[in-house]
Parts: C-alpha cells; structure tokens; sequence
C-alpha cells in the first residue's frame, strides 16, 4: 500500500497540468454507480451493489481542485462456500485532491471516513470506517465518470483484522454553482 500511495504522490505532483474549471469555480455532482467490494483477510469473494451521492469540488488554481462529498455505499463481501453475506451500508465523505494532468482527466488522492448505519447489534463490526481512496475520473461536457479504489486502513470488527477493499465506478454530471 505505501508503494501505490507514494506512486500517487509522484504522479500527481510530477505531470504537466491544466484545469478543467476556472479558477474558484464551485461545482456539484450528483452520481451514482456500481462497487465492487470485499474484505481482506477474510475467505470471501466480492459483491457487487450500489453507490449513489455528491460531491462539491472548489477549483483552488489552473491544476489542482479539492472535492469533498457525501456517498451511499454499500460494501461488504459473500462467503465462498456457503450462501451467506456480510452487506453494510455506509455513508462516507470523501474529502480529494485532484490533479488535472489533460483537460478533462483529473488524478484523485484523498482521506474517506465511512460511517456504517445498519449495524445490528449483535454484530461485532466497527461502526467506523477509514480508507484511502485513490481514482481518476474523466469529464466530458460535465458529464464525469469516475473510477477509484479505497483501501481500507481500519478494521471493520473487533474480533479480526480484516479491512474493507471496495472498488468503485460512478457516473454523474457537473453543475456549476
């Protein structure tokens, strides 16, 4: 995981850039799309559900915009070998920096808290959850697909050190506030 964040790191600070938006243009993006999660350490494989939200993004200069968002998620994983599954629902807030190497293609790097909120409560998991999410989305006319891969980095139970692993694609649409 440090070689991809530092790999990340280097990207985004080493391309020649330029903005999509001008310079202190706030935009919301209504999206939605599609996980694809797991959970590490665990003999699962992954399930695919819904991922729905906002998020706001400020143009700080002519490369570099911050974003932060609010977003639905489902996570979770399916066991292997039996029919059973584990399938929270989080809230997250992505809070991103985003690099514009060519018009239109930005480099994201960021922080997510999650927030799990259908516990039951004879389950043993965490109600927090925080990733590292790392993606790029292209925009097109304002219309924005956006790809990106949170790594876990807390557990999500008390009992064992599995994290969550969740893949993500969405795609919305850009509106300038």
């Amino acid at each position: 995981m440090k070689k991809v964040l530092l790999s990340a790191a280097l990207l985004l600070s080493s391309v020649a850039m330029f903005a999509q938006h001008e310079v202190g243009t706030l935009t919301i993006q209504p999206k939605a799309g599609l996980n694809i999660a797991n959970v590490t350490k665990v003999d699962g494989k992954a399930r695919v559900d819904f991922v729905g939200g906002a998020e706001l993004e400020y143009q700080v200069d002519d490369i570099i915009s911050l974003s932060g968002g609010l977003l639905y998620s489902r996570q979770g994983y399916k066991a292997k070998n039996i029919d059973a599954k584990w399938a929270p629902s989080y809230l997250n807030v992505p809070v991103l920096a985003n690099v514009y190497p060519v018009e239109g293609l930005a480099v994201k790097l960021g922080v997510q808290p999650g927030f799990m909120i259908d516990k039951d409560k004879a389950d043993e998991a965490k109600t927090f959850d925080l990733s590292i999410p790392v993606g790029l989305s292209y925009e097109y006319s304002n219309f924005v697909i956006d790809g990106r891969y949170n790594f876990g980095v807390t557990k999500v139970s008390k009992d064992i050190s599995a994290k969550n692993s969740v893949f993500q694609i969405t795609v919305g649409y850009k509106f300038e506030l």
